[in-house]
């Protein structure tokens, strides 16, 4: 598992003589195997946090560092190699390959290690198992529902065993009952494979089963309530009742 460091973080991207700030000077701590919700209104930096974590971005200033990892420090090539190895996405629109059964959607990060066909076949079965789809691996995306695409979408960022997961809008392309299956997914992985969840959304609903909300506006922190994970483990206990 993997704590989350960032100190002064920033974030610049200039257009022309213009310069957006989407972070300035961000100072945030998450814990290892924490589930956090990032809320605000479009432009606050929600996104850009989120891809600065992912390892896709790079800060243009400050300190980021995840597992005692300075992130800045590495080359693009060892940056690569950590987000394959740390890091897990899951994509608003799920980007799944669609001539691609779901079992081989699932395969696709497993291509960049070195396993044999009966490793990767052990770890996508495991995945398609976690989110209750082991018997729609053959089936091709047209073939699923959205909430079935988006669950395939989360098996194959689990599949490589990443210490973190990242979610970008997950919910945000279903209606409000897969949108609901699907963060209860979210939940169970976070609490049974311990494994630490940084989620942005619009949606208080989806947020709310998180175990800490953080609020940004202009590019920092602003004020904002926490819900316990206590809570939010007895509405899901409800739910599986």
């Amino acid at each position: 598992m993997a704590p989350i460091e960032c100190r002064k973080l920033t974030r610049v991207f200039r257009k022309g003589a213009t310069e957006i700030v989407p972070l300035k000077d961000l100072d945030l701590d998450i814990g290892a195997g924490e589930f956090v919700a990032l809320m605000g209104p479009s432009g606050s930096g929600k996104t850009t946090l989120l891809n600065l974590i992912a390892g896709i971005d790079r800060p243009s200033s400050g300190s980021l560092k995840i597992g005692g990892v300075e992130l800045n420090g590495l080359s693009r090539g060892q940056l690569a190699a950590w987000r394959a190895r740390h890091i897990g996405y899951i994509f608003q629109l799920y980007n799944l390959v669609p001539v691609l059964t779901a079992y081989e959607n699932v395969e696709l990060p497993l291509l960049l290690q070195d396993l044999s066909r009966a490793e990767r076949h052990r770890k996508v079965a495991t995945a398609l198992e976690l989110v209750g789809l082991a018997d729609r691996h053959d089936h091709f995306p047209s073939q699923l529902s959205g909430g079935q695409e988006q669950r395939v979408a989360i098996a194959r960022a689990i599949v490589t065993d990443p210490a973190i997961v990242v979610a970008d809008e997950p919910t945000g392309d279903l209606d409000a009952k897969a949108a609901r299956l699907v963060m209860d997914l979210l939940v169970r992985l976070n609490r049974d494979l311990g494994k630490t969840f940084v989620m942005v959304t619009h949606d208080p609903k989806s947020a709310a089963h998180a175990g800490r909300i953080l609020h940004l506006e202009k590019g920092q922190l602003a004020d904002a309530p926490e819900r316990a994970r206590g809570e939010r483990s007895e509405t899901l206990a409800a739910r599986e009742v």
